[in-house]
């Protein structure tokens, strides 16, 4: 990647931060870069592909700090536990304006939408690996679906996030009752193998009937 084009990528998601995407033009990335202003245009055509690149630089970056966390994860306490350091870091360094800011403009721009699929599957993907190892000796295994239990996890994660900006209380207080579930996995992960197979069975059954 050249230099220029590194700025570009860091000045727009700083306006991000700042300014939000209202303030976000070709000249107030290329003032805050210190380039020149056809040299928006010359590296990524049009600003909603100079904001699509910024945006996966961002995600690309924070998937590979967490990746080891995430690798080293063993139970679902452990996954909110890093869910709670990410939202903590997410906020200091302002990606969390950066992504409010992203999903706002995604309703009118297919290629900002095309960047939210893009940020949102990364995240998905990390998650469900951990989702899918411990599963596999859960009573649970078998009845949930850990693709579907990722995304929903990102979704309410995002939403947790976006949430915080308007009411930090009722977020804190949103995030406390998911970790009171997250008690509740793993009392049933903590079943007798009698009483694992009866729950396995019955849960079976009750998905088997919607």
């Amino acid at each position: 990647m050249t230099d220029t084009r590194q700025k570009l990528i860091e000045a727009t998601a700083e306006t991000l931060r700042k300014d939000g995407i209202a303030g976000l033009s070709a000249r107030s990335v290329a003032a805050r870069a210190e380039v020149n202003q056809a040299l928006v245009f010359y590296h990524f055509g049009t600003m909603p592909e100079l904001i699509q690149a910024a945006t996966r630089a961002a995600v690309d970056e924070n998937v590979i700090y967490y990746r080891e966390q995430f690798a080293q994860i063993g139970s679902l306490r452990e996954l909110l536990e890093v869910g709670r350091e990410l939202h903590d870091r997410e906020h200091t360094t302002g990606n969390i304006a950066v992504m409010a800011q992203l999903l706002a403009g995604a309703q009118q721009d297919l290629l900002l939408a095309e960047a939210g699929r893009y940020a949102m599957a990364r995240w998905c993907e990390q998650i469900e690996a951990v989702v899918r190892r411990l599963m596999e000796d859960s009573p649970l295994a078998g009845v949930v679906d850990p693709a579907g239990l990722a995304s929903m996890i990102s979704a309410v994660f995002v939403g947790l996030e976006l949430y915080d900006g308007v009411d930090p209380v009722g977020s804190r207080a949103a995030l406390d009752a998911v970790e009171r579930l997250v008690v509740l996995v793993d009392v049933v992960d903590d079943l007798g193998p009698v009483a694992s197979r009866a729950l396995r069975s019955r849960l079976k059954k009750a998905s088997a009937a919607r």
